[in-house]
């Protein structure tokens, strides 16, 4: 089985986690973009440096960006993401706004729309997993352009899975729980005046409450892997065992 995987923001954390799951498949082929690179020397990786934020760069980017070869299994996995300003309205700034609807929406949009027009007439498994959070669904005071960003993800996600069926794609939105990763150290760097919940957080890194990354990354790859056992567009990795 001839497999292509698109992953964003693969340099650390969950995206990193996640190619480790995937990178040992045979007869695979990985595009992976972020920022910074990994500098892996591997035949079947292809590591993109690029600032999702940017869309202008992005634009430039696209045209070229999909392989036009017949695959098998087609996987997009749009995971790259940030926290942003924690701090409530009223306290934010218009750059790390657009920052942040750029990185968590936009960039995810406009991936998921060039993968769709590179891959409707093919044949095969089609998926889209965009990794959104249980934030997407409960408001956070300080987490005004985070929780947005991820409703919006998943709201488009829900779009897309309807307007995408009838050429044979599946798409997801993806909670993947509370992750041990740097976006929760940065979390918990946040103001408490800005954040009124960061005691909470700053406790689930003290009482090994935090996921970690390669398991979270398991049960992403189960998805990946095992979609028709998955009737819903939104999903929880909470929620489901990675058999």
């Amino acid at each position: 089985m001839k497999t292509l995987l698109v992953i964003t923001g693969h340099s650390k954390g969950l995206g990193k986690a996640i190619l480790e799951k995937f990178i040992n498949e045979k007869d695979i082929l990985i595009l992976a973009i972020s920022r910074t690179s990994l500098d892996l020397e591997r035949d079947n990786l292809q590591e993109i440096p690029l600032d999702l934020s940017d869309l202008n760069a992005l634009e430039v980017q696209l045209p070229a960006l999909f392989p036009k070869e017949k695959f098998d299994r087609m996987l997009l996995i749009n995971n790259a993401g940030w926290i942003g300003e924690v701090k409530p309205v009223g306290k934010l700034h218009p750059k790390g706004i657009r920052q942040v609807l750029n990185l968590n929406l936009v960039a995810p949009m406009i991936l998921s729309d060039a993968f769709a027009k590179a891959y409707a007439d093919q044949k095969g498994t089609k998926i889209i997993i965009n990794i959104s959070s249980g934030a997407a669904s409960k408001p956070l005071p300080g987490w005004g352009e985070y929780c947005t960003s991820k409703a919006g993800l998943a709201m488009f996600s829900k779009v897309a899975a309807e307007e995408l069926k009838e050429n044979g794609f599946r798409v997801f939105s993806l909670a993947p729980g509370i992750v041990d990763t740097e976006m929760q150290a940065e979390i918990r760097e946040a103001d408490q005046s800005d954040f009124p919940a960061l005691e909470r957080f700053k406790s689930y890194k003290s009482e090994g409450q935090l996921s970690q990354a390669e398991e979270v990354a398991q049960k992403i790859y189960f998805l990946a892997t095992h979609p028709d056992q998955f009737e819903d567009v939104v999903q929880d990795v909470r929620n489901f065992k990675a058999d």
